[in-house]
């Protein structure tokens, strides 16, 4: 599992043809991963947070376009 002092959550909404995404940063604001709202499951798993879809996708669900939120695992 990856161990991070902090990491955000941002939700970007798509425009046209271009899907919404999610961006995960860590504390210095650095990418850890960016996916399609539809399809978070590689990213996921490739982080180490496989087991946290559920919980990362509900934050996700409730959290407004381009609002920073804390994620807290």
């Amino acid at each position: 599992m990856l161990f991070l002092e902090s990491m955000y959550i941002i939700k970007v909404k798509g425009i046209a043809k271009i899907p919404d995404y999610v961006q995960l940063r860590d504390e210095k604001f650095t990418l850890l991963a960016y996916f399609r709202v539809d399809r978070p499951d590689k990213s996921l798993d490739k982080l180490g947070l496989g087991d946290q879809l559920e919980y990362i996708m509900e934050m996700v669900k409730n959290l407004p376009f381009g609002q920073i939120a804390k994620l807290e695992i």
